[in-house]
């Protein structure tokens, strides 16, 4: 699943290429026009088709910007203003291309799923190999309350404190670490990857309760989680499986993991081990991480 340095680098594809144009049509496939004709929420969700094209054909985008994981699009036709919010589920994608044909990756050419034609003679098309992802089209974000549960983003001074305060929320005393940090009211877009890599700079057991941590491996933990994100922005993402760039390329985190799916610790020689912690597979150093 796309993760926060994953869907940044997305953004950065696109946002040059679109902020400014005007959405001259939409276009759906025939499987997200065939769900939603069965009653099933596929890829355009909480509205209808009829609905997603009224709100968006004629309407400029105005902003793009990044939420978390989420990608949003602050668009405008005269006094209305909507946003589109997408969410890239675990291998969607926007590409921005003059046609279909040049999306270079055989995959992501034939799942598309919906088309925005643009102003500029230019297609942001959306493309979902398992059609997890997501495109809504809503008012303001109140019309989608998970989005204003979402903590400060890791980058913005307001993050810190807000990762300390939820130390005190009973309602993670009892919680493993990893978990913690998983919560995206916690913090904002560390998935998986990340989150075994900062555990691992930070020396701490995934599965150590939320309770036990000390205040110096509080402030441990955070520096690392932002560290590594900025790391996966570096490295323009990590792409193990299906994630690509706006323009097809893959990302290179991958190459500079320490422990995610990975055999060895780089720092002790012994086995990388996994568990599961919280319902997910959790990677790390039984010597190095206490």
């Amino acid at each position: 699943m796309p993760e926060l340095p994953e869907v940044e680098h997305v953004k950065r594809g696109i946002q040059p290429f679109i902020e400014g144009e005007t959405i001259e049509r939409v276009v759906f496939s025939d499987k997200v026009a065939e769900g939603k004709a069965a009653g099933r929420e596929t890829i355009i969700k909480g509205i209808t088709l009829d609905g997603f094209k009224q709100y968006s054909e004629g309407y400029t985008i105005e902003r793009v910007a990044r939420l978390s994981k989420y990608i949003t699009f602050n668009i405008r036709k005269a006094d209305e203003e909507r946003i589109l919010v997408s969410h890239l589920g675990m291998a969607g994608g926007f590409f921005i291309v003059s046609q279909l044909e040049d999306i270079s990756v055989p995959n992501y050419r034939k799942h598309w799923h919906v088309i925005f034609e643009l102003s500029n003679g230019m297609k942001l098309v959306y493309s979902d190999i398992r059609r997890f992802g997501e495109i809504r089209n809503i008012s303001d974000y109140n019309a989608y309350p998970s989005l204003l549960e979402i903590a400060p983003d890791p980058f913005d001074d307001a993050a810190y404190p807000h990762y300390l305060e939820s130390f005190n929320q009973k309602f993670y005393q009892n919680k493993p670490v990893k978990q913690f940090i998983l919560d995206h009211r916690v913090v904002a877009g560390c998935g998986n990857i990340y989150a075994c890599e900062a555990l691992f700079e930070s020396g701490i057991d995934p599965a150590r309760l939320v309770k036990d941590l000390t205040q110096e491996e509080r402030d441990r933990l955070f520096q690392h989680v932002r560290n590594v994100l900025e790391k996966g922005i570096k490295y323009g993402g990590t792409s193990i499986s299906d994630y690509r760039h706006a323009d097809g390329a893959a990302g290179t985190m991958q190459l500079h993991l320490n422990v995610y799916k990975q055999k060895v610790c780089h720092n002790c020689g012994s086995p990388i081990e996994t568990k599961i912690v919280a319902g997910r597979n959790s990677h790390y150093c039984p010597t190095c991480q206490r």
